[in-house]
């Protein structure tokens, strides 16, 4: 949906077809330029308030058998100009609801049937091809180059997968860019430093019918694109029901339509980290949704099963996969206002056979009963045997009456697997089923498209704490907001009720706990972006800790205005969000304590009810110490709180009645 709040002017200015040129297109506030070079070869460098962001870089395709190669010794036919200024609303918001798109564009259209278009926003920059060739096109390559100044400093995903099947759970490392080398892939979206100290954040969307994008960094402080090829031959790994190696690939990256616009390259920019907290670009770069009514999607939080390992105590049944402790769930989730539970793997007959359930779990049942409470039922399941029949499983899933689906372990982005999850996702929308992909690669703009696709994993979360090798520090969930969620949701699945201070950490399987404080997992519940957000931890564990789910419980999962207070990459942030009438503050600190302070000058002239969920004096030395507070405040007013190490402050607003 689009409301135009001012008309855009479209100017055109037609060119005599030449080898050589130069062009730019500058944002709206005229501190974002876009320099275009087309000589031998055509290039794009990017400036933000004179500073030189992306030096001169070269973008060109490599088309099997095509006589004209994009970007190559290029010749202008027409340049076109346009600045566009609207607000798009947005269906699942994340970030914003009504979104300003304001922009200034430049359309190269070059002799031999393609063009490309460059767009210069006050947060960023990006470009795109977009091709008109009869027929197919097999893409053997894209010539992707971000060529960065010296020195500059980038926290790189140390992701040590090959051929490029990954999960993409990695810890971000601050290095140098010239210190890596070309064998280290990384995955978007890349955070950098300049050695002025602008912020550069690099990802892609719409990508459809085509591979993510992957980058390689060399000693020339240069990033360098690398994608999957089209698998050829694949088989599971012996012994395994969801883990594939592959046997063979085609030479290319994607075989697709000849006329067709290909994904957008991105450069998210700001001065500083709060900045970044309200970058929308990789959404706005993404496709109109294409479902038309979408007002059966819900978005909420769902009780999760599987990271407790179903571990309720106090009650008079056996806990496990079974009707009673999915009836338990679905009580704890009615009184703490969740909107969910997810059945995760263990329902159904087999992790192949996702269309019966388990004789002693009867999901229609479930169904029932969780209509009763107001509560939806969303499946997992694995996707191998999801994909050999998308449309029959959902059409079980939607006759059970269940909300949604979690899909597991892709950990591909290849051509193939990007068309799968379109076609799940359009598959799903037909039925009113939302999706969540997990074992996924990052959003790149279906979330848009399809706005029933509500969250994606891609990140290395709360799972990890059950693993010795690596635990989940409060360090990295303060990289997360500036890196992952810039491309879009975030399946991280919070909400831990053991917390841990760094000498009292002890990674377990079945009894998980988290680094960090309570209040830290409570703010991560405003600052992380998922539409589908997890409460992780098993109900009885939250009937130890007084208020704590029903705090969490009225924090929203989507967001009509945000608001950047402090922020640091790796260290802290402040930011504030609305839902409605009501604003909900998050504040998260590394292993260092602080003494922060709001001004509420963002909340409307008036009296608000505030409700606090703070560190307790102690959670210094016992992470799980907690206090819950509530007071009267005005706009205007100054609110100060205490972090401890690995903590954290939550605060709801609501008008005073």
């Amino acid at each position: 949906m689009k409301k135009q709040i001012f008309v855009f002017g479209l100017a055109v200015q037609a060119c005599v077809a030449s080898l050589a040129g130069s062009y730019t297109v500058v944002s709206p506030d005229k501190l974002v330029r876009i320099n275009v070079n087309t000589g031998k070869e055509l290039t794009w460098s990017v400036e933000r308030a004179g500073e030189t962001i992306v030096c001169p870089s070269p973008l060109s395709l490599d088309i099997e058998g095509a006589t004209v190669q994009p970007g190559k010794s290029p010749r202008v036919v027409k340049a076109q100009r346009r600045s566009v200024d609207e607000t798009v609303i947005a269906e699942v918001p994340t970030k914003f609801r009504n979104v300003r798109e304001r922009y200034n564009e430049l359309v190269l259209r070059m002799k031999g049937g393609y063009s490309v278009e460059f767009r210069a926003y006050d947060n960023g920059a990006a470009y795109r091809f977009v091709t008109a060739f009869p027929g197919t096109m097999t893409v053997n390559t894209e010539n992707v180059a971000f060529c960065m100044p010296d020195s500059t400093v980038a926290y790189w995903p140390m992701d040590a997968s090959t051929n490029f099947v990954t999960p993409q759970e990695a810890v971000f490392e601050r290095r140098k860019l010239d210190t890596l080398n070309g064998m280290m892939k990384g995955y978007l979206p890349i955070y950098m430093q300049t050695p002025a100290g602008t912020r550069a954040v690099i990802t892609e969307a719409g990508v459809e019918d085509y591979s993510n994008l992957f980058l390689t960094a060399d000693s020339c402080s240069t990033l360098r694109g690398e994608f999957p090829k089209v698998i050829r031959e694949k088989r599971l790994k012996p012994g395994s029901d969801r883990n594939e190696e592959l046997i063979s690939l085609y030479p290319y990256i994607a075989r697709t339509s000849g006329t067709r616009a290909l994904p957008w390259r991105i450069v998210m920019l700001s001065p500083d980290d709060a900045g970044l907290l309200e970058n929308y670009l990789a959404w706005q770069l993404s496709g109109p949704s294409v479902i038309g009514d979408a007002s059966w999607i819900k978005p909420g939080q769902i009780s999760w099963d599987w990271w407790s390992n179903m571990n309720l105590y106090g009650v008079d049944f056996e806990a496990g996969a079974n009707m009673d402790t999915y009836r338990y769930y679905i009580d704890f989730a009615a009184e703490h206002n969740i909107e969910y539970i997810l059945l995760d793997e263990g329902w159904s007959k087999g992790t192949w056979d996702i269309t019966h359930y388990k004789p002693e779990i009867n999901v229609e049942e479930l169904v029932r009963y969780g209509n009763e409470r107001g509560v939806g039922i969303i499946l997992w399941a694995l996707w191998n045997p999801l994909e050999k029949d998308i449309e029959g499983t959902l059409d079980v899933y939607r006759d059970w009456g269940v909300k949604g689906i979690k899909i597991d372990f892709m950990d591909r982005s290849d051509q193939d697997m990007v068309n799968f999850y379109d076609h799940v996702g359009k598959a799903a929308a037909e039925r009113h089923l939302m999706v969540d992909f997990h074992g996924a690669y990052k959003p790149c703009g279906m979330q848009r498209k399809y706005p029933n696709v509500m969250t994606f994993e891609g990140v290395m979360g709360m799972e990890y704490h059950k693993c010795p090798e690596r635990a989940v520090t409060p360090m990295h969930n303060l990289t997360l907001p500036f890196i992952r969620n810039l491309a879009g949701p975030m399946d991280y699945t919070p909400g831990a009720v053991n917390t841990a201070n760094q000498e009292d950490y002890l990674p377990n399987w079945t009894h998980p706990m988290a680094l960090g404080t309570r209040a830290h997992q409570a703010a991560i519940f405003v600052v992380f972006e998922s539409p589908l957000q997890m409460v992780c931890d098993s109900p009885s564990n939250y009937n130890l800790a007084p208020g704590y789910a029903d705090f969490l419980g009225d924090i929203p999962t989507v967001w009509d205005e945000t608001v950047a207070i402090d922020a640091a990459i790796g260290e802290h942030l402040v930011m504030a969000r609305r839902n409605g009438e009501n604003w909900f503050i998050g504040a998260m600190t590394d292993w260092t304590p602080r003494d922060m302070e709001v001004v509420l000058d963002f909340l409307p002239t008036g009296k608000w009810n505030l409700r606090t969920f703070a560190d307790g004096r102690n959670a210094h030395r016992q992470a799980t110490d907690y206090k819950i507070e509530e007071t009267t405040v005005s706009s205007g007013d100054t609110v100060r709180f205490h972090m401890a190490p690995g903590g954290g402050w939550a605060a709801i607003l609501t008008p005073a009645k």
